[in-house]
């Protein structure tokens, strides 16, 4: 039995392969699409999600998973260990957080430590797999959990949106329509600030909105070596030239491409690209 296992939901958006090596807890967030619901990234593809997406009338909506959800795997995480971190996304996002909190109170005491990751997508991604790293090379409860904190303040993530209708859709678009104004042909670039969405840039085409995400990844990186992602919704190829890109202008310790499951690809729509980083 190992001394801490690391849990997280499916907002975090970690590669398949890296949960499996690093043993990974995964709870799927709830999807709810035609009258049918879903556990996130693992009823739907991605490809059948989008295709119902742009062919329905009615609106997706998201729930996060019951407390009796979050107990069943975190009970599973303490067969294999004395301890569990479970890392989710903002609390300022969703009620996640909160969920698991509750589900945390209903098992033995000092058996789980919640911890916002204060952000979404692979930059909670990130916080997890370095919470993952140090219970893997056998950190106790607190350093795993210092060891999340730590990241935790330095990743960073921003995206840009192909459009803010499945925002509107939702009821989502917020301080993010008075940052637009009236303006329709544009590719606004967001990022998480505190744990909130934010307004960043609003360029005009997909190609200005990439190279602001590049122009501020360099400006913050610099020659530093780097763990990155690029993270895409239902736009592959322009992921994969993306992640060229950054090949080539950065020192990458870990590269990753990842795909928005079909939760946050509800909130998004199809089109987005968007970076995750942190440094050493």
């Amino acid at each position: 039995m190992t001394e801490v296992a690391v849990v997280t939901d499916t907002i975090a958006m970690l590669p398949q392969q890296l949960v499996d090596d690093l043993e990974i807890g995964i709870v799927p967030i709830i999807l709810n699409i035609e009258g049918r619901s879903y556990r996130d990234g693992i009823d739907l593809d991605t490809s059948e999600f989008y295709r119902l997406l742009r062919a329905g009338t009615d609106p997706p909506t998201t729930a996060a998973p019951s407390v009796g959800e979050f107990v069943t795997i975190f009970e599973e995480a303490l067969r294999r260990a004395e301890a569990v971190v479970a890392i989710h996304v903002s609390s300022q996002l969703t009620s996640v957080h909160h969920i698991a909190s509750m589900a945390a109170q209903t098992l033995p005491a000092n058996s789980i430590q919640v911890v916002d990751s204060r952000s979404a997508t692979m930059a909670q991604g990130f916080v997890t797999l370095v919470a993952a790293r140090a219970a893997r090379d056998g950190a106790d409860l607190d350093s795993v959990v210092a060891a999340a904190e730590g990241v935790r303040a330095r990743v960073r993530f921003f995206a840009f949106l192909e459009t803010l209708e499945y925002l509107r859709r939702g009821g989502r678009v917020g301080n993010l329509a008075a940052f637009m104004g009236n303006a329709i042909q544009l590719k606004p670039v967001v990022h998480v600030v505190d744990g909130q969405i934010r307004p960043m840039a609003r360029p005009r085409t997909r190609r200005r909105a990439i190279q602001v995400m590049l122009d501020t990844m360099s400006s913050e990186v610099g020659d530093r070596p780097v763990h990155a992602a690029v993270l895409h919704a239902d736009s592959l190829d322009d992921a994969e030239d993306l992640r060229r890109q950054l090949d080539s202008a950065f020192d990458c310790l870990e590269l990753y491409v990842t795909e928005l499951t079909p939760v946050m690809g509800t909130h998004t729509g199809p089109g987005l690209l968007g970076l995750a980083y942190y440094t050493d």
